[in-house]
């Protein structure tokens, strides 16, 4: 328990110190400029200027300025104490990274209980960042206060995704069939992931409905290979095609049902397959985790039985593997975390768990079943007795089936503010699944998982 307590007026005697430090973070600023509305990018991590050099972000002034009511609010006077007057004159700059140390003395007493306070700010190598005087009511009572219960703040930056997408965009960029970019959305996709280098569009669909999208949002497209075929099972198959002739290393969907050009890529005799089941992977940037989590199956296996659970494992972990989890923690999800033969969930769950202890899954620690909670919170797992090198720490969720993975995919990114990229796995190339509902980071990382996928491990 976290108590701070204050001095009354009677208490305060001309001449009482007090401190604080504190460490200055990038977040610090994002949720700067979320309160004030300042959003001035100097402010902001990986700041460029007109010459394209980057620069540590420069922390706000006004920021810095509002750390003294740090010391006066919770420690001299303390709880109680209301602001009445502040002047300040800020003197160097305070980068993230820098300690600060922030102190008041308080230099007079006036009537109505008003503290004059000499206050500055300075880091710990020296630098004096600001200094001036503030004018406080102070508090008549003595206080106390329990801040446990202040809520904390997750800033949602999303920095695994940044890291995912420094790493592909000085990757060649990978020749990708599109099918059917026939709408604003869907054309914007492999727009952006053109604009960043990650791949080269061939565009495959009705041109006329491919052009009119183009106009729409304003871009032109006309340096772009565009092949006129207006039927989508068609276009799907051309897109097929052009991969198994080394034309594409990569398949993106449009505007077309998933069912139809997966329909083509599954396709025995001109396919892309390669002896193991096709699935889809969520790669996720989760707001407070310190990894990245991948959920699997949610888009293609409805109600997977065991064999086919074990190929949307491996296919996981082979991807995993190309975005740099050399033995990713794999956790068999159910309902609940002991083997029960009324839920058939669990049985595959240890069966799959004992398979990679054989070697029949490879390259990751395997676990389950496991519930959700155990599976990522370390503190559930510890509660239920359960421990392993996976319970409470996975980075990959395999859930029971279709319907399970995806509303837990769907219920983070729209809930928990999760963002999501997405590819299809287990076929010669990797295949592009973007929603309508994806937002323009989404649609770059799955176009930066695929380039990364593609570059450093393909699934034998």
């Amino acid at each position: 328990m976290t108590k701070i307590t204050n001095t009354p007026w009677d208490q305060l005697d001309v001449g009482m110190e007090a401190e604080v430090r504190r460490i200055c973070r990038a977040d610090d600023f994002y949720v700067f400029a979320n309160i004030t509305g300042n959003m001035n990018p100097k402010h902001f991590p990986r700041f460029k200027d007109v010459e394209g050099s980057l620069h540590e972000p420069v922390s706000p002034a006004m920021w810095v300025a509002t750390l003294i009511s740090s010391v006066l609010g919770s420690k001299l006077p303390g709880p109680g104490t209301l602001y009445k007057a502040q002047s300040i004159t800020f003197h160097e700059r305070a980068f993230a990274g820098d300690e600060l140390i922030i102190k008041v003395k308080l230099i007079e007493k006036k009537p109505e209980n008003i503290a004059v306070f000499q206050c500055s700010v300075d880091s710990v190598d020296g630098k004096k960042l600001a200094e001036g005087v503030t004018e406080v009511i102070a508090p008549t009572e003595s206080m106390d206060y329990v801040v446990d219960d202040i809520p904390g703040l997750i800033v949602e930056r999303h920095a695994h995704f940044d890291k995912l997408l420094g790493e592909a965009e000085p990757l060649p960029p990978m020749k990708t069939a599109v099918v059917a970019p026939e709408s604003e959305d869907a054309l914007l996709g492999p727009l952006l992931g053109c604009d960043h280098t990650l791949i080269d569009p061939i565009l495959i669909g009705d041109e006329a409905k491919i052009r009119d999208a183009a106009e729409k949002i304003g871009r032109d497209i006309s340096s772009f290979e565009i092949i006129h075929e207006p039927s989508h099972r068609a276009a799907a198959s051309l897109g097929v095609q052009l991969v198994n002739e080394g034309r594409a290393a990569a398949l993106m969907k449009g505007n077309l049902h998933t069912d139809v050009l997966l329909g083509e890529v599954v396709k025995r005799d001109g396919g892309l397959r390669m002896g193991r089941r096709l699935s889809h992977v969520f790669v996720m940037d989760v707001p407070g985790l310190t990894h990245l989590l991948l959920i699997s199956d949610a888009a293609i296996n409805i109600a997977p039985d065991l064999e086919t659970k074990v190929d949307i494992t491996q296919n996981a972990i082979d991807l995993a593997h190309t975005l740099g989890m050399d033995e990713p923690k794999v956790g068999i999800l159910s309902a609940v975390e002991t083997v029960n033969p009324k839920i058939p969930s669990t049985l595959e769950a240890a069966a799959l768990s004992k398979m990679a202890e054989r070697g029949q899954i490879k390259g990751a620690l395997v676990d389950g079943p496991l519930a959700m909670d155990n599976a990522i919170n370390l503190e559930a797992a510890r509660t239920k007795g359960i421990r392993s090198m996976v319970a409470g720490q996975a980075e990959i969720l395999i859930a029971p089936n279709l319907e399970s993975a995806n509303m837990l995919a769907k219920e983070l990114t729209f809930i928990a503010h999760a963002e999501a990229g997405g590819l299809v796995v287990g076929a010669r190339c990797p295949v592009i699944v973007t929603s309508r509902a994806d937002d323009d980071k989404a649609r770059l990382v799955s176009c930066a998982v695929a380039a990364l996928y593609a570059h450093r491990k393909m699934p034998v």
